[in-house]
C-alpha cells in the first residue's frame, strides 16, 4: 500500500519525484524519502510523517542534490516495523565491499525473517526493522559480486516469497533504475530524453499520458533514454504502450479545501461520463462492449471489499429486482479462502476501485478454479484485474484522491445498475417497456445528485453539530436505505475516528438499542415507501429512549422533521436513484464531523486509498 516512484533523465530529478510522491500520498503516509544518483554515490532524505516534512528537510540540502538525473522515492504505510526514519525507505546496502545500492519496495515480503538470519549469519547489520531492507543487502552482495543491477534483481527476487514492487539503483549504474513486480502495482511513463516508474499513473500526469505496465514476473531497466522489459528468464517482451485520459488537473485541488470535497462535487460528471455511451435516450443499456453472454448467467456473486462491497449489495438488490437471478454478495478477503461452489453458469463480478486490490484479485482466483465468468468493475484503466478478467465494465470517475471513497461509491453503483438492466434484458424477465423506463429514471442521476449536494450543503454543518459530545453512532435504514447507512457509517468512521454501524432498521431490536442515549446519535435514511413507515416505527423507538436523531429525507417529508432533530434533506427521484440522492448527505455529515474535529479528511490514519496487501 506504499507509493513508489523513479525517474531517470534531466535535472528535474527531485521535482518530478516530490510531485509523484505528492500524488502517491493517498497510498500511505507514515514517511517519505528520496534516494538519488549524487557525484558522491547514492544520497538519501528520510522523514517521518507526511510528504511536507520530508520537503521541509530538502530546503536544507546543497545545490548537488537538485541538480541529479536519477532517483527513486517512496511514500509508505507501515506493515513492519512502526513509522520512523530508519523505518522509512529508500533503504541501502553495500558500500563498504562495493557500490551502494538503494531500494524501494511496496508489498509484504512473507520469509524476510529467514532471510535476515541468514544475512546477520554472513556479517550483514540490519538498521531498521522492515522486511524490504532485506532486499537491499541481497542486491548489495550480488552487485559486490560483478553483477549487473539487472541480474542482480533477478537473482534476489528468486530468494523472495510474498507480493512486491521493487525499484533499485545502484551508484556503479547511477543513470539506471530497475524494476520489478509480484501483485504490487506498478507501471513505466514514457517520456523524451527521461522516462518514469511509479505505482499508479496519476503519479505521473503532470509529466506524461503514455505508459505501459509492468506484469507479475517481469523485469523493467529504463535510462533516460531507453525502456527494456523482460521476463526473470532473461527474454525480451514487447507491450503496446497507452494513453490516458486524465489530466494533471484532475489531481489538483482545483480551488476546494480538500480533495474529499472535491470529489463529493464532482459526482455529477462523474455519474454523466460512467452512464455515457451506456444507457440511451430510449432507456435501453448497451452493455455490448462487453461481450459477455448474459443470457445463461444463472447465478451472480459479487466480491469486494469496503465501500466497494456497499456497492455491491446494492447491485444484489437490483439484479435481483430486475433480472431475477440470485446474487450472492461476499467480502473478498473471506471468499478467497470459502473453497466457493461455482460453475460456468456462474457470473463472478469483482468491484474495486483501484483494480489492484489483493483480495479481491485473490477472490478472482478462486472464482476460476471453478470455472467462474469474472466481470471486473474498476476505475483504473489496465490494472491488474482488467487483464485477469474476461469482461471490463470500467466506471469513469476519474482520479481519486481522498482516501475515503465518494465519486467511485456512486460510479459503481450506477455500474451495477447497467450490469442489472443488461442482464433483464438478455434474459427476458422484464418486459422490455417496463426495464426502459427503469432506464430512463437512471438517466437523471447526475442532476438528482447535483440537487442532493446543495440541499445536503445547507444543512450538514448543522448536523454536525449534533455530534460534538458523541462517543459513537448508529446508521439505520432498510431496502436499498441499509447499504447506505453501510456506507454513511463506514465515512464516517474513516475520516472522524468515531465509532459507527451501520444497521437494518429492524435489527435495533436485537441488540443495538442498548447503545441509545443522548450521546449516540442515530442517522436514519428513510427512503420511500412500507419500507419507510417501518422504519420511522424503528426510529420512534430510539426517540422513546432518549436519542438525538438526524434523518435523510425527502426535503417535503413533514413526518421525519418532526422526529429529528436535523433533517438532511434529498430532492424528489425516482426509485431507482434513491441510493444515489441518500449517499451524498451521509458523505457530507462525515465530512464536517471531521472537518469540525480538526482532522485530515483526506488522509485519516492508518488508511491508505489502494490495498494491495493481506
Amino acid at each position: 500500500m506504499c507509493g513508489i516512484v523513479g525517474y531517470v533523465g534531466g535535472e528535474r530529478c527531485v521535482e518530478v519525484l516530490m510531485e509523484g510522491l505528492k500524488n502517491l500520498e493517498y497510498r500511505g503516509y507514515d514517511s517519505a524519502g528520496l534516494a538519488v544518483a549524487s557525484p558522491g554515490g547514492i544520497e538519501t532524505a528520510r522523514e517521518v510523517g507526511p510528504l511536507n516534512n520530508l520537503a521541509g528537510t530538502l530546503k536544507g540540502r546543497d545545490r548537488d542534490f537538485f541538480s541529479v538525473r536519477a532517483g527513486v522515492g517512496h511514500t509508505r504505510w507501515a506493515t513492519h516495523g512502526r513509522p520512523s526514519e530508519a523505518n522509512a525507505h529508500p533503504h541501502k546496502g553495500g558500500g563498504a565491499g562495493g557500490p551502494e545500492v538503494a531500494v524501494v519496495h511496496n508489498g509484504i515480503i512473507e520469509n524476510h525473517g529467514e532471510l535476515r538470519r541468514e544475512l546477520r549469519g554472513r556479517g550483514i547489520e540490519f538498521n531498521s526493522e522492515t522486511d524490504t531492507e532485506v532486499i537491499a543487502h541481497l542486491l548489495a552482495e550480488r552487485v559486490a559480486s560483478g553483477e549487473s543491477l539487472k541480474e542482480a534483481l533477478v537473482g534476489a527476487l528468486k530468494r523472495l516469497q510474498g507480493s512486491f514492487a521493487v525499484a533499485a539503483m545502484s551508484a556503479a549504474e547511477p543513470e539506471t533504475i530497475v524494476a520489478a513486480r509480484n501483485q504490487s502495482p506498478l507501471v513505466v511513463g514514457l517520456g523524451e530524453g527521461e522516462n518514469f516508474l511509479a505505482s499508479a499513473v496519476q503519479a505521473l500526469l503532470g509529466y506524461t499520458r503514455r505508459f505501459l505496465f509492468v506484469e507479475n514476473g517481469e523485469v523493467v531497466e529504463i535510462t533516460g533514454s531507453s525502456v527494456g522489459l523482460s521476463t526473470l528468464e532473461g527474454e525480451p517482451v514487447q507491450r503496446e504502450t497507452f494513453e490516458v485520459d486524465w489530466g494533471a488537473e484532475a489531481v489538483e485541488l482545483g480551488g476546494y479545501e480538500d480533495f474529499m470535497l472535491k470529489e463529493i462535487h464532482e459526482q455529477p460528471a462523474a455519474l454523466g461520463a460512467t452512464l455515457a455511451g451506456r444507457l440511451m435516450d430510449d432507456g435501453c443499456a448497451d452493455l455490448s462492449d462487453l461481450d459477455l453472454n448474459l443470457s445463461d448467467v444463472r447465478r451472480v456473486v459479487v466480491v469486494a471489499c469496503g465501500t466497494a462491497y456497499h456497492a455491491g449489495l446494492l447491485g444484489k438488490q437490483a439484479i435481483e429486482r430486475l433480472a431475477r437471478v440470485p446474487v450472492e454478495v461476499t467480502v473478498a478477503s473471506e471468499y478467497r479462502y470459502a473453497d466457493p461452489v461455482g460453475d460456468e453458469d456462474t457470473l463472478v463480478v469483482a468491484i474495486s476501485q483501484s483494480g489492484e486490490t489483493t483480495d479481491t484479485l485473490a477472490a478472482v482466483g478462486a472464482a476460476r478454479g471453478f470455472g467462474g465468468r469474472v466481470l471486473a468493475v474498476t476505475n483504473t484503466q489496465g490494472s491488474l484485474i482488467t487483464r485477469e478478467a474476461d469482461a471490463v465494465l470500467l466506471t469513469k470517475a476519474g482520479p481519486e484522491v481522498g482516501v475515503a471513497a465518494t465519486k467511485t461509491f456512486v460510479t459503481q453503483v450506477a455500474a451495477m445498475h447497467l450490469l442489472a438492466l443488461a442482464l433483464a434484458e438478455a434474459r427476458g424477465a422484464r418486459p422490455v417497456e417496463e426495464l426502459r423506463e427503469v432506464g430512463r429514471a437512471l438517466r437523471l442521476a447526475p442532476e438528482k445528485v447535483e440537487e442532493a449536494i446543495g440541499l445536503a450543503e445547507e444543512r450538514a454543518g448543522e448536523a454536525a453539530e449534533v455530534f460534538e459530545e458523541a462517543r459513537c453512532s448508529l446508521f439505520l435504514g432498510r431496502g436499498a436505505a441499509f447499504p447506505v447507512a453501510l456506507e454513511g457509517a463506514l465515512k464516517l468512521k474513516e475520516i472522524s475516528y468515531l465509532p459507527s454501524e451501520g444497521y437494518p432498521a429492524g435489527e435495533m431490536k436485537h441488540g443495538p438499542i442498548a447503545l441509545v442515549d443522548g450521546r449516540c446519535p442515530m442517522v436514519a435514511v428513510l427512503g420511500e415507501g412500507v419500507l419507510r413507515e417501518k422504519t420511522l416505527s424503528n426510529v420512534e423507538e430510539t426517540v422513546a429512549r432518549g436519542a438525538r436523531v438526524i434523518s435523510v429525507a425527502r426535503e417535503d417529508d413533514a413526518v421525519a422533521a418532526a422526529i429529528a432533530e436535523v433533517v438532511l434533506p434529498v430532492p424528489k427521484a425516482p426509485e431507482v436513484l434513491s441510493p444515489f440522492v441518500a449517499a451524498v448527505p451521509l458523505q457530507l455529515l462525515a465530512y464536517r464531523v471531521a472537518k469540525a474535529r480538526g482532522l485530515n479528511v483526506d488522509k485519516p490514519r492508518n488508511l491508505a486509498k489502494s490495498v494491495t496487501v493481506e
